[in-house]
């Protein structure tokens, strides 16, 4: 169990500056901010409550509350609905709701090294228990996260659906 996955525990916990940094992009939106807005996130406006439940437009930011088993799959479902941006999210490659996820992507970035979370009082957290992915939903997302390929490994998931659906491999 990773620390952020403790019972009873908050799931606010911020992602970094620097991955903001690699990605080298601004966002409209931002769908998973804390109540006090987002601490790095490069974006013009944010949902802090029931993001989930609202309505997303432009390109967007989604790092979700990763919650109880399962509980990021309806954020993923509305995620690639919406079909524009980026959603950070644990690389549990073996979960149902991520191979399901990675089929849906138009590219996906497995960080390195493993992210360490900042906690609401700024602290950083220890090293996680697994590994952060970054997936991306349409052209423009696929194209920042092979602009950051500094990041860790990008990969194209299902070269075959993209083509499919008109996008160039």
């Amino acid at each position: 169990m990773s620390e952020w996955e403790a019972a009873g525990k908050s799931d606010d916990w911020y992602t970094p500056a620097w991955i903001f940094s690699g990605l080298g992009c601004r966002f409209d939106l931002d769908v998973a901010a804390p109540n006090d807005g987002p601490r790095h996130v490069p974006c013009s406006r944010w949902l802090s409550s029931d993001g989930l439940a609202a309505d997303w437009s432009g390109f967007v930011w989604m790092n979700p509350p990763f919650g109880p088993r399962n509980g990021i799959k309806p954020w993923l479902d509305k995620f690639f609905r919406h079909g524009n941006g980026i959603a950070l999210m644990p690389d549990r490659t073996s979960a149902p709701w991520f191979q399901e996820a990675a089929w849906k992507a138009s590219a996906i970035l497995f960080v390195s090294p493993k992210v360490k979370f900042e906690r609401p009082d700024g602290t950083v957290g220890k090293s996680p228990g697994s590994g952060t992915a970054l997936m991306s939903a349409g052209m423009r997302a696929r194209s920042v996260l092979f602009r950051a390929a500094e990041l860790g490994l990008v990969v194209v998931p299902n070269v075959g659906a993209l083509q499919a659906q008109g996008v160039a491999a």
